[in-house]
């Protein structure tokens, strides 16, 4: 009437698959795993590249200064940070167009923009008017607006000394609209807009803030007291 238990346990069949699996099971998931890895360093790579050239384009990107036309406040080997993003949103190359404005230069701003002579270059000068200003040299003195304007960064390898030309003697000339006037701060030693003219307000690129590196390979190689220095003037 009732079976024996131990029947009815051996003739259930086993409830784990006991069989033998196939050999090559193991190399197959071993190898999806390693697929599974590189694919999720391909993606985080990917994303790193992306960022970065989010962060170049429209909000900070690193220029070294080749020249000493803004000595002493950048030195050659400076390696600086400009600030993209205080003035607008601006299409990167090959547009190099701003969009949209939510900030305008001011005087004593030091910005990198596009050689008004060759678009391949980028300058590097502090603007010293601004559109409808009027800017005036005389004898080297800086005069805005028919003021003579205090200008703490300004310094002149030749002393008082004067050369025929613009260089220490200019103007006076009004700055169109959307336009800029720069100047370097190593005055007898800048090829600036004394020479060339006026900055496109669409042309600048940024504002310099920050150094980040400096080093001069020929003298004591790293200038640590430069690193992290904020550029005077980008913040006034």
């Amino acid at each position: 009437m009732f079976r024996n238990k131990t029947d009815v346990e051996e003739t259930v069949p086993p409830l784990i698959d006991q069989s033998p699996r196939p050999k090559n099971q193991p190399a197959a998931r071993g190898k999806t795993a390693k697929k599974s890895v590189a694919r999720e360093y391909a993606e985080a790579l990917m994303v790193a590249l992306l960022l970065a050239f989010f962060i170049r384009s429209f909000v900070v990107q690193a220029f070294k200064i080749p020249s000493g036309s803004m000595l002493p406040t950048l030195q050659i080997g400076d390696h600086i940070l400009v600030n993209k993003f205080v003035y607008g949103l601006r299409l990167p190359y090959p547009f190099e167009k701003t969009i949209a404005e939510w900030g305008q230069p001011q005087r004593g701003d030091v910005i990198v923009f596009i050689y008004p002579r060759d678009p391949s270059k980028d300058f590097i000068k502090r603007i010293v008017a601004v559109g409808g200003d009027t800017v005036e040299i005389r004898h080297k003195q800086l005069y805005v607006n028919g003021a003579k304007v205090d200008d703490p960064y300004a310094t002149f390898a030749d002393g008082d000394q004067q050369v025929p030309g613009p260089r220490d003697n200019f103007g006076p000339v009004t700055v169109p609209p959307q336009k800029l006037f720069v100047m370097g701060d190593n005055r007898d030693r800048s090829h600036d807009g004394r020479f060339w003219g006026f900055v496109d307000r669409d042309d600048v690129k940024g504002k310099a803030f920050l150094i980040y590196w400096s080093w001069d390979g020929s003298d004591r190689w790293v200038r640590w007291e430069r690193i992290g220095h904020l550029i005077p003037g980008a913040i006034e």
